[in-house]
């Protein structure tokens, strides 16, 4: 992510802690802290009032919650959801003076989130599965899509700027994030609902049909049988329910199984023909675009943990 409005030299000229630093952004309903770790450490804790949207930047991190004691690895194009009350301890394996690992977190009042899941209820709804929009107060690790990654960088500009429209733009963007925190709460439950209940419906159909499908072709008439459903209205269904189309609900399962079969150690070869890529250059042009690096970098941070 490039941090444009505050370059990691004018941070250096404000740092005043020897292992981390953080500068803090006040916005509407919000509050941007950007921290710069300088050397490796261990068991840094991170606790929260409201909820902390974290985004990575630069290095690695491991994460270690209650949930999850022996850590997880967080990287660049991923997004760390602390809900408010929780407490997390950091690892910094690779922070150093002439490489800092660089986070962001946004925190984000709980009135403004619970005033948005009351307008998402007015305004749609998830026909399958008995889901109200309310935002569940659980730790969220994913990796994050590439319009998040933008909207992630426009904030970062529009609290470092001096701008006069800054506290419009800001409210509008912290809207749109929580919006898309929501929208991905709402994806999980639907597609664990599908785990549970492949037969519930014809949209649950269909993403069963991709999800065991992985490395076969792209089969929308296939898929509009299983729906019971015209193209026309997959398609809309896709959209509503997921946020995208088929093809790019495939293409997602297929980038995240071949990087959990990186990470797990499987070449990048044979990740690729594995799941349904047929070339190899095509594939690390749509990884790299998907998590931000190549697939052979993605192989070494991970592995490395």
């Amino acid at each position: 992510m490039q941090i444009e409005k505050l370059s990691l030299a004018k941070r250096r000229e404000k740092r005043q802690l020897l292992v981390e630093n953080k500068l803090r952004f006040a916005g509407p309903d919000s509050e941007l802290s950007i921290y710069d770790t300088y050397r490796a450490a261990k068991g840094v804790g991170l606790a929260a009032d409201q909820l902390l949207f974290c985004g990575m930047v630069s290095g690695r991190k491991v994460m270690h919650d209650l949930h999850h004691q022996q850590g997880q690895l967080f990287l660049p194009h991923e997004s760390y959801v602390l809900p408010p009350g929780d407490y997390v301890e950091i690892d910094f394996p690779d922070a150093n003076e002439s490489a800092p690992t660089t986070c962001l977190t946004i925190e984000i009042s709980k009135d403004r989130i619970d005033s948005l899941s009351e307008r998402m209820r007015d305004l749609t709804t998830l026909d399958i599965v008995d889901h109200s929009w309310e935002y569940r107060p659980q730790i969220i690790h994913k990796h994050h899509t590439g319009d998040t990654q933008q909207l992630l960088e426009k904030m970062v500009m529009l609290y470092t700027a001096d701008n006069p429209d800054k506290e419009i733009m800001l409210d509008l963007s912290v809207t749109e994030l929580v919006i898309r925190l929501l929208r991905e709460q709402g994806r999980d439950v639907l597609l664990s609902y599908c785990q549970q209940a492949p037969d519930a419906s014809g949209i649950t159909a269909a993403i069963h049909c991709l999800e065991q499908n992985l490395a076969a072709p792209l089969d929308i008439e296939q898929l509009c049988r299983k729906a019971c459903m015209s193209r026309s209205r997959l398609y809309v269904e896709f959209k509503k329910q997921l946020g995208c189309t088929p093809g790019e609900f495939q293409q997602q399962l297929r980038l995240k199984s071949a990087a959990e079969a990186i990470q797990a150690g499987k070449s990048v070869t044979d990740a690729c023909y594995s799941f349904g890529f047929n070339d190899l250059s095509h594939f690390s042009r749509r990884f790299t675009r998907f998590f931000g690096c190549a697939p052979s970098a993605y192989r070494q941070k991970t592995t490395n943990n």
